[in-house]
């Protein structure tokens, strides 16, 4: 059997080799919040952020919930002077125009200057025009305040009974008291109109307001009859 020669160094496998391993050894893994710490920090700011929005926010809308409801219960409960409350003082509305008081509307300014019976039958006997109630008869004066020409539409004044019922001139017999060329004349600024229209009531049935139009799409102004 053959021996090593004496000088030759004999092979260790418990020792390491003088070059090192043949493979490195694995790097060793970071931590993720070491590996993020910008994000990290954004997020925990963030969270510190809605936490504190979250608290201030709760308190401040229960703050002004209750504010508010102090304030209207205040107003709507509030004395007016001399002891009633706001809801019991009577509203002032403003007294309506009457006969002989100029009332306005649009470009036009309206005074009523009677009321008067107009009977059963308006116009000649061969062409008379019989009511179907009675007739009354509203005269007018219409004055142009505006800038411009414009005509009176007759068919746009209403007169209401006491009961709030509306009636319509009586086109043929308004043409009878007075004279056709009232439904087309303009009337220029700065001149008035004189004029009566009929209108046919039933038997019984008084009138107690007029509602006067510069136009058929204008607003209209009543004045009372009574």
């Amino acid at each position: 059997m053959s021996q090593n020669p004496p000088d030759q160094p004999q092979f260790d496998s418990s020792r390491t080799s003088p070059y090192g391993s043949p493979y490195p050894p694995p790097a060793p893994k970071k931590n993720v919040f070491a590996r993020h710490k910008v994000l990290t920090g954004l997020g925990v700011l963030v969270l510190a952020v809605v936490v504190i929005s979250v608290a201030s926010g709760g308190g401040g809308s229960s703050d002004s919930s209750d504010t508010a409801g102090s304030t209207t219960t205040a107003t709507a409960t509030g004395s007016a002077p001399g002891g009633s409350t706001a809801a019991e003082r009577p509203s002032a509305a403003a007294p309506r125009p009457g006969i002989g008081a100029p009332a306005r509307d649009g470009k036009f300014e309206f005074i009523v200057r009677g009321v008067r019976d107009g009977g059963t039958t308006i116009g000649p006997d061969f062409m008379a025009e019989r009511a179907q109630g009675r007739f009354v008869l509203v005269d007018l004066t219409v004055r142009n305040i505006g800038n411009r020409a414009q005509s009176l539409d007759v068919s746009s004044q209403k007169v209401l009974s006491t009961q709030g019922t509306q009636f319509s001139p009586n086109t043929t017999a308004t043409i009878s008291v007075d004279d056709a060329a009232v439904f087309y004349e303009q009337i220029n600024p700065g001149n008035a109109l004189q004029l009566t229209i009929a209108y046919d009531l039933p038997v019984g049935v008084d009138p107690a307001e007029i509602e006067l139009h510069d136009s058929i799409f204008s607003g209209g102004v009543t004045v009372a009859l009574r």
